[in-house]
């Protein structure tokens, strides 16, 4: 049984459990298939141990929170994003966006400051945990913040050529446009 079909048994007999994909094949249009059938990451396993171990503490922690917070609404709009909270998956358009836990963190935390600069450091850290050292050199998550940037920005575009709601403040970090 292939993983896909594993995670439409699990969904046909009702079991929600999170489901994170463990893959040699990192092709995107397997990583959206997996998060269209309801995955909550897609993690290729060339990442090593250390950072599948850290995607999967971030996918229990995320859905611990989850369950500790029953008044929330189901879904949070923001103008053309909706986020849906329970299930981590965002919304430009009404199109989902397939973004992996970590990248609908990043989204969430610029979206929750909205027209507010968001620091490299403040969103590593959003990433990852306060205080995560990865890289080469003392602002080694520079690096690190722009290519999880670049990566949700091609998403978002995938939905909507025309989307320019995250903005580059160059050697400060980045901010949500939103207008509600």
């Amino acid at each position: 049984m292939s993983g896909f079909e594993l995670l439409g048994a699990l969904r046909e007999r009702g079991i929600e459990l999170p489901v994170v994909f463990l893959t040699g094949y990192s092709m995107v249009d397997r990583e959206l298939q997996a998060l269209d059938r309801g995955a909550v990451d897609f993690v290729d396993k060339s990442r090593g141990a250390e950072v599948v171990a850290h995607r999967l503490r971030v996918v229990i922690e995320g859905q611990r929170a989850l369950a500790t917070v029953s008044t929330t609404p189901e879904t949070e709009p923001h103008g053309d994003l909706t986020l849906h909270l329970s299930t981590a998956r965002a919304l430009w358009r009404q199109r989902d966006v397939g973004l992996t836990v970590t990248e609908y963190k990043i989204v969430v935390g610029l979206v929750s400051h909205k027209g507010e600069p968001q620091t490299y450091r403040v969103l590593y850290d959003v990433a990852h945990y306060s205080g995560f050292v990865a890289g080469s050199g003392e602002r080694g998550y520079y690096t690190n913040v722009r290519s999880l940037m670049k990566r949700i920005r091609r998403k978002f575009l995938a939905v909507d050529s025309g989307f320019s709601e995250i903005r580059n403040l160059p050697g400060v970090g980045y901010l949500w446009r939103g207008a509600d």
